[in-house]
């Protein structure tokens, strides 16, 4: 089992326990209804849990946080100990031929043609392989229920989207820009806010960190399904943080109605404030925005706060936030994430560039995770080494490492004589 299927492995589990780390549920029926439904396992296919072994996961959480969840890892990983390397080939042939068969059909299809014996070869097996190779076909998932919120404490939840921002005109050209927002269920204050001029992730992390750094750590993360939104990156970091992360159903805006309000009032309140004079760039965009926030939005009444301000009402519970301690770790967290195959002189390309990294790696599939700053390998989800840019002119002036004695040393001994 390679490392990225046991971080989707640890957040199915994360899954499971993030209502009782947030103190969301009653929890003994919380754990009856949870241990009396099958789940759908990344890997393992459809299991029951016992609430003994949920709560062994919340407690492996608290102790080891999200490395707690992962399963352990075998000495024969990557090597099915069932199937041999010509029957696994076989199967998957035979799967790509009767991809519209549900995996239970198939199963007993495999079973009555004699592919496998059913006492050496389980349906979790083939469940599993299948998985593992993208096979999986005809599974609906389910859309996550709408629910009203009405939270009376600050950072309970917090809700998040992008909205289309106004276009500048740049050197000549029109250039479009995209508003991504966090705003408190309990206060309607904005933790962060910034305008970005794609829709990557990139953008999405730069602002989750800003405004967990300025604001604390949120219990609940709600927001849409938008790529972004669902990226594993974002997954990670919400559970490495304790984070409960909610997603609304396909064109459901109104399950969000908090953050599409906020959105409109942006529109209205300083939007018309840019037609009267234009920002000449984005960080101007920015600097303008960040100000009218500060001294507009978060110090105005608000109706649905009973006249009090956004600000007012984080501040009135600003000792319940709990807050970044470790601003390192939450690097970390946000980094990007690809497998690279290091060649045989210990580098490999990301990104249009070429990076090295120490010899022992040469030959070797890795794990690197990344930001604009610095690329790390890193191996069973630890760092292991950082890579460096390949500089050909600097390599040129290395010195190299030379044999104890050199040619010219062997002849003045006579050894090149017996060469």
């Amino acid at each position: 089992m390679d490392e990225g299927m046991r971080e989707k492995i640890a957040l199915f589990r994360y899954g499971l326990i993030a209502p009782l780390l947030n103190g969301q549920v009653d929890r003994a029926a919380y754990l009856a209804e949870v241990s009396a439904k099958k789940h759908d396992v990344p890997c393992y296919g459809e299991k029951m849990y016992a609430a003994k072994t949920i709560l062994e996961w919340l407690l492996f959480y608290r102790r080891k946080g999200f490395d707690g969840l992962k399963p352990g890892t075998r000495s024969d990983r990557g090597k099915s100990r069932t199937m041999s390397p010509d029957q696994q080939d076989h199967v998957l042939a035979l799967r790509k031929q009767h991809a519209e068969m549900p995996v239970t059909v198939f199963y007993d299809y495999l079973v009555a043609k004699g592919e496998i014996l059913p006492g050496r070869v389980s349906y979790s097996t083939i469940h599993r392989f299948l998985n593992l190779h993208g096979l999986l076909s005809g599974e609906a998932t389910q859309g996550t229920e709408r629910k009203r919120f009405a939270h009376d404490k600050v950072n309970m939840l917090w809700q998040t989207d992008m909205s289309e921002g106004p276009r500048l005109r740049i050197d000549g050209k029109l250039v479009r820009t995209h508003l991504i927002a966090f705003i408190d269920d309990c206060s309607r204050l904005v933790p962060f806010a910034q305008f970005v001029p794609t829709e990557k992730f990139d953008g999405l992390r730069i602002v989750m960190k800003e405004a967990l750094i300025r604001r604390g750590i949120p219990k609940l993360l709600y927001t849409d399904n938008g790529k972004i939104f669902r990226s594993d990156i974002l997954q990670l970091a919400c559970a490495g943080l304790g984070i409960q992360l909610l997603h609304t159903r396909a064109y459901d805006p109104q399950s969000k109605g908090k953050i599409e309000r906020m959105f409109l009032t942006c529109k209205t309140r300083f939007y018309t404030l840019l037609q009267a004079e234009p920002a000449s760039s984005i960080e101007e965009l920015n600097e303008r925005f960040w100000k009218w926030l500060e001294e507009d939005y978060h110090r105005r009444p608000h109706a649905s706060l009973e006249g009090k301000m956004p600000l007012e009402v984080y501040l009135s519970q600003i000792e319940q936030v709990r807050t970044v301690s470790d601003l390192a770790m939450l690097d970390t967290l946000f980094l990007r994430r690809a497998k690279r195959t290091v060649k045989h002189d210990a580098t490999f390309s990301l990104e249009n560039r070429l990076y090295e990294v120490p010899e022992t790696f040469a030959g070797q599939k890795v794990e690197v995770r990344y930001d604009e700053n610095d690329v790390h390998v890193y191996v069973e989800g630890k760092p292991a080494a950082q890579a460096k840019i390949v500089r050909f002119a600097d390599n040129a002036h290395v010195k190299r490492e030379r044999p104890a004695l050199s040619f010219k040393a062997l002849q003045e001994s006579g050894g090149a004589a017996d060469v």
